[in-house]
């Protein structure tokens, strides 16, 4: 009996995420088809997003096993790589302005955002410049568990602007108009199964190439990279079907859901307000700068509005391809602030944080 105890043990966990997995797919999918159907822009993602979410703050253990999670990350960057034309290209020379000009709002929307927090909340420096430091959570929380910080409320707060940004983002944009003119077109023919298996092959192997380098974000960069240079170079037409295209969507949004599973009811509430402020911050510098660039550069207006929103990588480059928006540009700004927040962080919180054991005292 022992023995026989001793070989069941693994399979309850595994089944438990199965489960798990199984359950966050259905509510993801539930909600990204109702949004879809009411018509919202960017449904799919928001909508899964925002049901499971709820879930989980009701108490369901909702989560993306790794596996799942990097298929979708590969598939979105697919889809984004078949964008590729030559017309993509054209603002390539605004790129060393506007991405400078990105360091220096991510510069001032740390600081202001850090402020805020000290000020108005109590929070330690260390916590609340960790917290004002926009993307690059994984890199953040790592570094919020090494200085001692406060990871449960600097969780929280980037979880809400990432939240924030994703639901209203696309609404915000299809209100104002900005999105209406000249959208850049989706694929309207599906590649070749000779084509799919390609991307597919390519996109694999690029995303390992770059996971072995510890590239950010390797799983949909490599595949956009791989897909790009084969649409580019004219050896594959078409994209994915849109079918699949859509999974990936909806999966995008249930893996942004998801991150309210680990987080107590009671921890949100404590910190919302605090949240809700420092998003606040974050989005008026970065409308500043935004409307700098609308009137110095050519570059679309949705264009760099998505680039400069202060959200995570993942969910801004899904709503560049839901809402037909130059994704090569929206990378290369993103990627940028990645590479920006982490490096510039640790010599940031050196300089200007706070020891945790100071503020014990």
């Amino acid at each position: 009996m022992t023995l026989i105890r001793a070989s069941l043990a693994p399979a309850a966990p595994s089944r438990a995420k199965l489960l798990s997995a199984i359950e966050t797919v259905v509510i993801g999918s539930a909600g990204g088809l109702l949004f879809f159907w009411a018509q919202l822009p960017g449904g799919l993602i928001s909508g899964a997003m925002t049901s499971v979410a709820i879930a989980a703050l009701l108490g369901r253990p909702l989560a993306m096993p790794p596996v799942l999670t990097q298929s979708v990350l590969l598939l979105l960057g697919i889809s984004l790589g078949s964008l590729m034309s030559r017309q993509l290209l054209q603002h390539m020379g605004s790129y060393p302005l506007t991405i400078g000009l990105l360091a220096l709002a991510t510069f001032c929307s740390t600081f202001g955002s850090s402020y805020y927090l000290q000020r108005v909340h109590g929070w330690d420096q260390t916590s609340a410049f960790l917290a004002g430091s926009p993307g690059a959570l994984s890199q953040i929380t790592i570094l919020a568990a090494e200085k001692g910080a406060d990871v449960a409320g600097i969780a929280v707060v980037q979880t809400i602007r990432v939240i924030i940004l994703t639901a209203a983002l696309p609404i915000m944009l299809a209100v104002t108009g900005v999105t209406h003119a000249a959208q850049l077109p989706l694929p309207t023919g599906e590649a070749s199964p000779l084509g799919l298996a390609a991307l597919i092959a390519a996109s694999i192997g690029a995303a390992l190439l770059l996971r072995w380098v510890k590239f950010p974000a390797s799983w949909m960069f490599g595949a956009m990279l791989a897909s790009s240079l084969l649409h580019g170079a004219g050896l594959v037409d078409g994209g994915l079907p849109p079918w699949i295209r859509n999974i990936a969507l909806v999966g995008i949004g249930a893996v942004i859901g998801t991150r309210f599973a680990r987080m107590k009811t009671s921890t949100l509430l404590n910190h919302v307000n605090a949240g809700l402020g420092s998003f606040a911050i974050a989005i008026v510098v970065s409308a500043i700068f935004v409307v700098v660039i609308a009137f110095t550069t050519h570059v679309r207006l949705a264009d760099v509005v998505v680039a400069f929103a202060p959200g995570a990588m993942d969910a801004m480059m899904a709503l560049a391809l839901t809402l037909h928006i130059d994704p090569i540009f929206v990378g290369a700004h993103h990627l940028s602030r990645f590479v920006f927040v982490t490096i510039s962080t640790p010599g940031i919180i050196h300089l200007f944080g706070r020891p945790q054991d100071d503020v014990d005292d």
